[in-house]
């Protein structure tokens, strides 16, 4: 495979992996490209602008630093500029939640994370669509949704990953609001719902197993129901996701789609790869094959050969 020759960087600054964006720089440089384009952002929403830039510019290859919310941002534009899919995306994983990378084998370790830039596999995978954003992980709304709007911020930069434990407690008692869901048009669930996932990978915060059969590359969405409420009905379903298959739980109902149409009897705050958004009483998801492409550890017998086609 041909080394990349003009190469950019999108990365947050306030986002840590090994040496820094220094040791980045160093490491890129070494692997002898022709033209660097670096843009540093202060927060993961100004990185749709600079990515824009590396399109125009006809990148090679685009690496991003930082976590989900820095990725998702990222590949929602590529996946809706034109000639912006088939440019190969590295992610380094330096993020509170590196949720997809972790998915695909993509290690928090900085020399191997640039390893796997320019010299792994590239692979096309699918992203989910709602409210016209792009997903690579998951959308939640009800329970979830709730935590992470509570997690996000100053209480996320001080506590990390156990800000999503913290505000978890706060919320396991909160109301199940009823909801109707379709998938691919047909009935599927009319109940109260403490909680709806709607996946494009297996693995979700915290390490949980939630959608066990779920592959970023199958052209479908995973979706998940929960309707336990309360501290005791959490606890039994989360611990046989975490023995078994989350299907296993009476308070867990999941199935796969290609579209997902949801409407609540009340508004409620949606996620998005771990990003609180606006509060909506109804969305529809829908799966977008192959949109982005990007790179893999090579040679993985979870992932196949590189395709961009």
């Amino acid at each position: 495979m041909r080394t990349p020759r003009t190469i950019a960087v999108v990365a947050h600054q306030r986002k840590t992996l090994g040496g820094g964006l220094d040791e980045l720089r160093r490491r890129v440089t070494g692997q002898g490209v022709d033209e660097l384009l670096w843009f540093e952002v202060p927060k993961s929403r100004k990185a749709p602008k600079q990515v824009r830039k590396a399109v125009e510019a006809g990148v090679d290859l685009l690496i991003i630093w930082g976590g989900d919310g820095m990725v998702q941002r990222s590949l929602d534009v590529l996946a809706s500029t034109k000639g912006g899919s088939k440019i190969p995306v590295a992610i380094m994983p330096a993020g509170t939640g590196n949720l997809f990378a972790t998915n695909l084998g993509i290690p928090e370790d900085l020399e191997k994370a640039v390893e796997i830039a320019f010299h792994g596999d590239r692979h096309r995978f699918d992203l989910g669509l709602l409210g016209g954003e792009h997903f690579a992980v998951m959308a939640g709304v009800g329970f979830d949704g709730a935590m992470i709007k509570d997690a996000d911020g100053a209480l996320k930069d001080r506590l990390g990953k156990l800000s999503y434990v913290w505000t978890g407690i706060r919320h396991v008692n909160g109301e199940a609001p009823h909801a109707k869901i379709k998938v691919d048009g047909t009935d599927w669930f009319d109940d109260e719902a403490s909680c709806v996932l709607i996946g494009n990978v297996g693995t979700i915060t915290g390490g949980i197993k939630a959608f066990d059969d779920a592959a970023p590359d199958d052209g479908w969405l995973d979706v998940g129901v929960a309707t336990a409420q309360g501290a005791l009905q959490w606890a039994r379903a989360l611990g046989t996701m975490a023995v078994g298959r989350s299907d296993d739980s009476p308070f867990v109902r999941m199935t796969r789609a290609r579209r997902v149409d949801v409407k609540l009897e009340s508004k409620l705050e949606y996620e998005l790869d771990g990003g609180a958004r606006a509060k909506t009483r109804k969305f529809t998801a829908e799966v977008v094959p192959g949109a982005v492409t990007v790179c893999v550890p090579a040679s993985s017998p979870e992932k196949p050969d590189a395709s961009t086609d």
